[in-house]
């Protein structure tokens, strides 16, 4: 007879800034969070302590929920000591995982779950392999890879696959890109991206024309894969990640819960797969991303390569739309369709000469008072990207996270004793030895006796079905309430007391990176990355740029996204617009190289050249 396969697990991941961040994304149904530790991490503004983290481990493991901490920096030489001690805090601390981008860390001989960050550039079937059978447990995968390539890559891998679905969006391939460092001391690698792919720019040609002057040529929207859930698993993706490790705690209630539901009701069709951790969030509010901070949607290239994924007229949250302004008076303005906004509302416009915000003082009717008229007029298009209403729904939120119990009394002359069951098989038992008489009306005992077990109170847990025998002796209601509080703790010491399942992956040193050459993009900046890609077949490496005096002439970004292509130009359907296109702010200037084989853009820096 032929055992049943264990149902796969399936994780909704989220991000935590700081353990406040991480009890909310655990509250609102995550079933991990990624957190940073004190440094090396891809985001020096959201680092913890260990003594931090450990209470993230402490709350989280009561649903079961796993957290993967990050230090996911390039390292030099002279930090192995230090990041080596601080993963080895990490691990004590208890954390489930690491998130590394330097392969130093796979020397380390750590005691713990390694996964290969994205800024690993994880885009290929090939590298995937090698990553898992290197010993990384998940591979996180770049955010510009369509279905099929995803498709590809989880087929090719024995590692589990993880692969964002919300939030911001790096346009450079992700550990590739270097235009931060080029302009500033301030390096992506290292944790400090200071984002001039957000800024505005001019578009330049080889005569010295302005094609396109300040615009965000290189700022794209947010992603929203929402729609797309039940697709990547069916592709074989493991986990689905939100981003966003700096963003506030209104944000992390919000967008969890909304990913909680949709990564329920894909699950709810698959009986082969069941979701990670335990637990139910019942939520007092409608969660809807759209609500909280958001450059516009975009699913980018999940479809393949196309146009209309960027945002040339502001990087800022634009929020919801709705509608465009038809008719301005000396103060306030109307929109085409009737719009659900109230006093303190946030507003945004965006119109050809550029964006502008302003708050709601009054609501006439159809007629909307702002703060301020500056940059409001006929054609823009409107957005809400502050609704007080929400907001303050989400401030006010109560939600809980509890894990259904079943519970069973039993009742005997000489005491009573209560086992709680939780969804997952986790059970445990109180009792009391007393005497006890018999009971006047044994079916007025029972229903006693079932109110006082179904009280949980502050607990994590929900009694949902109580069963009890041998009511025609009579328990204090007294009674019953010490023994359901000793049962439910000795139930939550349980959960806490199991051994998290770990996949603690050797490096199989017969494994053969699929490149025999490095080159300096890919960044070996210290000696345990290098012996680590030579034993395994690399002859070849490059003096890495992340490490280089200056960028001068060096390509510092290459990205799936085209500027061609987002303005109408793209060189496969119109080759004879061929000719140098260049972006420039200030003194910086970069030319734009297109591989069309490929069909990638990249920036080579012609500054001071």
């Amino acid at each position: 007879m032929n055992r049943m396969e264990p149902a796969k697990k399936i994780e909704l991941l989220a991000p935590a800034k700081d353990y406040e961040s991480a009890v909310a994304a655990v509250d609102y149904g995550a079933d991990a969070v990624y957190i940073g530790g004190a440094k090396f991490g891809a985001r020096y503004a959201a680092g913890n302590s260990a003594e931090r983290i450990a209470r993230v481990v402490e709350y989280a493991r009561r649903y079961g929920v796993r957290v993967h901490a990050t230090l996911n920096t390039l390292l030099r030489d002279d930090e192995l000591a230090d990041a080596e001690a601080q993963a080895r805090e990490l691990i004590a601390a208890g954390v489930d995982a690491l998130i590394v981008q330097d392969m130093a860390l796979r020397r380390m001989a750590l005691p713990v779950e390694l996964h290969a960050s994205t800024q690993v550039c994880n885009t290929t079937p090939e590298g995937a392999r090698f990553l898992g059978e290197a010993g990384f447990a998940r591979v996180i995968l770049e955010r510009a890879l369509s279905l099929d390539e995803i498709r590809a890559i989880c087929a090719a891998t024995a590692a589990e696959v993880e692969c964002f679905v919300h939030g911001a969006i790096c346009v450079g391939y992700s550990g590739r890109c270097f235009l931060s460092r080029s302009m500033s001391d301030r390096s992506g690698n290292r944790g400090a991206c200071s984002q001039p792919c957000r800024l505005a720019w001019d578009l330049t040609d080889g005569r010295g024309t302005t094609r396109i002057a300040g615009k965000h040529l290189l700022s794209v929207r947010d992603m929203n894969l929402s729609h797309r859930i039940g697709e990547l698993l069916d592709a074989g993706v493991s986990s689905f990640k939100i981003e966003g490790r700096l963003k506030d705690v209104s944000y992390i209630k919000n967008v969890v819960a909304y990913y909680r539901r949709a990564v329920d009701e894909a699950l709810a069709v698959r009986p082969q797969l069941r979701r990670a951790s335990a637990g139910e969030s019942l939520y007092d509010f409608a969660p809807d991303p759209a609500k909280s901070f958001t450059r516009g949607d975009t699913e980018y290239f999940f479809a393949g390569r196309r146009s209309g994924v960027a945002s040339f007229d502001t990087p800022k949250s634009v929020g919801e739309p709705l509608g465009r302004v038809t008719r301005v008076d000396g103060r306030g303005f109307r929109i085409g369709a009737p719009a659900d906004v109230v006093p303190g509302d946030g507003l945004c416009f965006v119109a050809p000469h550029g964006t502008a915000g302003t708050n709601i003082n009054a609501v006439e009717g159809g007629r909307i008072v702002p703060n301020r008229m500056e940059g409001i007029a006929v054609g823009a298009a409107v957005y809400r990207n502050f609704d007080r209403r929400f907001a303050l729904a989400l401030e006010r939120s109560r939600t809980r996270r509890v894990v259904p119990v079943s519970a069973e009394v039993a009742i005997a002359p000489d005491g009573v004793r209560m086992t709680c069951t939780d969804c997952e098989g986790v059970a445990a038992s109180a009792a009391r030895c007393v005497p006890l008489d018999e009971a006047r009306n044994p079916e007025a005992n029972a229903a006693s006796v079932r109110t006082q077990a179904a009280k949980s109170g502050d607990t994590i847990f929900a009694v949902r079905d109580v069963a009890v025998r041998g009511a025609e002796r009579f328990v204090p209601a007294s009674l019953m309430a010490e023994v359901r509080r000793e049962c439910l703790e000795a139930l939550l010491q349980a959960r806490m007391a199991r051994t998290p399942e770990h996949r603690i992956l050797p490096e199989d040193p017969a494994a053969v990176y699929p490149a025999e050459r490095l080159t300096a993009e890919e960044n070996v900046t210290n000696r345990l990355a290098e012996a680590f890609y030579r034993d395994h077949g690399v002859r070849t490496i490059e003096p890495p740029l992340e490490l280089a005096p200056s960028t001068a002439g060096c390509r510092v970004m290459r990205s799936a996204y085209c500027i061609r292509r987002e303005i109408g130009e793209c060189l496969r359907e119109r080759p004879r617009l061929r000719g140098e296109l260049y972006l420039e702010r200030g003194t910086r200037r970069y030319r734009l190289a297109f591989d069309c084989a490929r069909c990638e853009m990249s920036l080579v820096d012609e500054t001071g050249r």
